[in-house]
């Protein structure tokens, strides 16, 4: 997937990691090539990242460590053309990622939408539990959801806010992430780097065996291997 491009392998996937893991502007990361003696434009920096940032979460799901039962479930606010939009995430008991979707609306339809793309990855389970915050839009999901046979019968909805502190700050991870690109020029570019991000902060969590969270030279192989070039 990366041949053919005037930059080897190695530099777009050290690129990529940087970006995604570090709180870095595409122009400050442009710097820290130059700085190597390497010149490569931001906007360059910008396709590799929107080429390549979905298909780093795409080709990790495969590698990730198993999730339990007890899901945290919240959303948080990203700014895309000036307007918000709502970034559902969850997490289990543990703060283990579990999935997360970026939805221009915030209700019961956007809320399955969530709950059918978590419950179809290999490493998440039919949850026990979901505990979620005051928003209306979970029962009325969850409980359409069972009623089709999507989610288990007996999983218990718990709306209490205090239990969710660990996916509240969770979310800060992506924030701190999201804050130096001074917001989204389209909802289809925040759908991507958002991908990149939450695969980049799941590789860092140790959700891969294969990477563990402070192995940067394991992280950098792991990842070269899923886009089958040399470390």
């Amino acid at each position: 997937m990366l041949k053919g491009r005037q930059f080897t392998a190695e530099i777009i996937l050290w690129a990529i990691r940087w970006y995604l893991q570090f709180p870095i502007s595409y122009r400050d990361l442009a710097r820290m090539f130059s700085d190597q003696g390497i010149q490569v434009d931001h906007t360059t920096l910008f396709r590799w990242i929107q080429a390549y940032a979905p298909e780093l979460d795409k080709r990790i799901r495969p590698h990730l460590r198993m999730t339990n039962g007890s899901w945290r479930v919240d959303e948080t606010y990203i700014r895309v053309k000036g307007e918000w939009v709502y970034l559902y995430r969850a997490v289990d008991a543990s703060g283990q990622t579990i999935d997360f979707l970026l939805s221009p609306r915030w209700d019961a339809a956007a809320a399955r939408r969530f709950f059918r793309k978590a419950l179809k990855q290999a490493h998440t389970v039919n949850p026990r539990t979901i505990t979620v915050d005051k928003n209306a839009a979970y029962p009325i999901a969850t409980k359409s959801m069972k009623q089709v046979g999507e989610l288990w019968r007996f999983a218990k909805l718990r709306q209490v806010k205090f239990l969710n502190n660990i996916v509240e700050q969770d979310h800060r991870r992506i924030k701190r992430l999201v804050r130096p690109g001074l917001g989204f020029k389209s909802f289809v570019t925040a759908s991507r780097r958002v991908a990149g991000y939450e695969a980049m902060a799941m590789i860092r969590k140790n959700k891969v065996a294969s990477a563990p969270a402070n192995g940067m030279r394991a992280q950098r192989e792991f990842i070269a291997a899923l886009f089958g070039a040399a470390a």
